[in-house]
């Protein structure tokens, strides 16, 4: 008899399988969550169904119930779910700072503070996940792109919120976020925040330069 999503997380509760950190969570989230984590620590090709499972506290069963599409949907929904996190990481520190050049120092300094604080293992989530499988995923390719957009999206509102002309806010949002990941990856590289602080600090500039 086919089980649904409910009596499969009752299950799971009445096994004792999830005692860890996620055990207040649904096996759903458990999964995605230990998915996100998985890869965008070993990427795509590193991590496995049988490890995300051990990871997530929950029967490879599970793991095929709520993602029948197996790894690539994995990979789809961790990469929305790393999206949300670092979303809401630029989000508050853009809000906290009313200068938009001072904010997105604050962005490189929170980003950089989020590496360091993993012991340079968590780069960028999406990145992580995406690289080498976009080509040939289309489901992949496709919560990267939103996820790009969305943080770019979150720096052009912050730039025409301060006055900037809405060429200038977009153009400066692509080069904002580009240059954040290609620091961020040499700081994970490096195992070093400079490279981050330093393309905060002339992102910042350029910012003003536009005033």
């Amino acid at each position: 008899m086919k089980t649904t999503p409910e009596q499969s997380e009752q299950s799971e509760r009445r096994d004792g399988t999830a005692t860890g950190p996620g055990a207040g969570l649904g096996t759903r989230e458990r999964i995605v969550r230990a998915t996100a984590r998985l890869m965008q620590r070993q990427g795509y090709e590193g991590t496995g169904i049988k490890q995300i499972s051990r990871e997530a506290e929950a029967t490879l069963g599970s793991v095929y119930h709520f993602f029948p599409g197996g790894k690539q949907e994995l990979a789809t929904e961790a990469i929305r779910h790393g999206d949300r996190e670092f979303a809401e990481m630029i989000r508050r520190a853009l809000e906290s700072r009313p200068d938009p050049a001072e904010a997105v120092l604050a962005v490189a300094k929170d980003v950089a503070a989020e590496l360091r604080a993993s012991d340079w293992l968590d780069g960028c989530p999406v990145t992580a996940t995406s690289l080498g499988t976009a080509a040939h995923a289309p489901d992949i390719r496709l919560a990267a792109s939103e996820a790009f957009e969305r943080w770019r999206g979150l720096v052009r509102d912050k730039l025409l919120a301060c006055g900037f002309g809405a060429q200038d806010a977009l153009e400066l949002a692509h080069t904002v976020i580009n240059t954040l990941e290609g620091a961020e990856f040499t700081a994970q590289v490096a195992r070093d925040e400079e490279p981050l602080l330093i393309a905060g600090r002339h992102l910042a500039r350029l910012i003003d330069s536009y005033r």
